[in-house]
C-alpha cells in the first residue's frame, strides 16, 4: 500500500517539475533572446545598470530550470537528499518572495522617492554609447504611455541644457520634434502614468502573484508528501 501511495506521489512530483523546468527554458529561452536582439532592453536604472529584462529572465530562467532539475531527479531516483534539497530551495524562495513583498508595502514612499530619484539620474544616459538598452527603454515608454520625463518634460533639460526633450516625447513624431515648443509635447509625467497603470492592472498582478504562490505551496506539498513516503517505505524495508 505504502509502495502504491509512493508511486502516485513520485509520478505526480515528476510531471510537476518536468513542467516546472521546461517553463524555466522558455522564460531562459526570452532572456536569450532580449539580451541577443534587443541588447539590456528596458535598463532605466543607473544605480543597477544590470537590473535589465533580458538579465533578470535569464537568471529567473536558470534557477527554476536548476529547481526543476533537482526536483525530477529527486522523484524519479527516490533520493531523500535531492529531495529535501528541492523543499529547501523552493521554501527560500517562498520566503524571499513573501519578505520582498511585505517590505514593498512597508517601505512604499521611500522606494518611491529612491526610485524617481535613481530614474532622473538615469536620463543623463539617455542616447549615450553603451546605453541603448535604456534609451530604447525611455523611447518606448514615452511613446506608449503619452508621457514625458520622470516627474515632467523639465527633467529632460537638465540633459539638453533646457534646449529640448527626446523626439518620443512628441505628440505627433517627427524628425527633431523635440526642439519645437513645450506645447507639442506630452505633459503627462511617466513615472506616475506607469504606476497609475500598474494599479489599475492590480488584480492582474495579483492573481499572477497568487497563482505563482499556490504552485510553490504545491511544489513544497509533494516533495515533502514524497519525502515521507521514502522514509516509511525504507522504514518498511528494514
Amino acid at each position: 500500500m505504502a509502495r502504491g501511495c509512493l508511486q502516485g506521489v513520485k509520478y505526480l512530483m515528476f510531471a510537476f517539475n518536468l513542467l516546472f523546468w521546461l517553463g524555466g527554458c522558455g522564460v531562459l529561452g526570452v532572456g536569450i533572446w532580449l539580451a541577443a536582439t534587443q541588447g539590456n532592453f528596458a535598463t532605466l536604472s543607473s544605480s543597477f545598470p544590470s537590473l535589465s529584462a533580458a538579465n533578470l529572465l535569464i537568471v529567473t530562467g536558470a534557477f527554476v530550470m536548476a529547481i526543476g532539475f533537482v526536483g525530477c531527479i529527486g522523484a524519479i531516483k527516490e533520493n531523500k537528499c535531492l529531495l529535501l534539497t528541492f523543499f529547501v530551495m523552493l521554501l527560500l524562495v517562498f520566503l524571499l518572495e513573501a519578505t520582498i513583498a511585505v517590505l514593498f508595502f512597508a517601505y512604499t514612499d521611500k522606494i518611491d522617492r529612491y526610485a524617481q530619484r535613481d530614474l532622473k539620474k538615469g536620463l543623463h544616459l539617455y542616447g549615450t554609447q553603451g546605453n541603448v538598452g535604456l534609451t530604447n527603454a525611455w523611447s518606448i515608454i514615452q511613446t506608449d504611455f503619452r508621457c514625458c520625463g520622470v516627474s515632467n518634460y523639465t527633467d529632460w533639460f537638465e540633459v539638453y541644457n533646457a534646449t529640448r526633450v527626446p523626439d518620443s516625447c512628441c505628440l505627433e513624431f517627427s524628425e527633431s520634434c523635440g526642439l519645437h515648443a513645450p506645447g507639442t509635447w506630452w505633459k503627462a509625467p511617466c513615472y506616475e502614468t506607469v504606476k497609475m497603470w500598474l494599479q489599475e492592472n492590480l488584480l492582474a498582478v495579483g492573481v499572477f502573484g497568487l497563482c505563482t504562490a499556490l504552485v510553490q505551496i504545491l511544489g513544497l506539498t509533494f516533495a515533502m508528501t514524497m519525502y515521507c513516503q521514502v522514509v516509511k517505505a525504507d522504514t518498511s524495508c528494514a
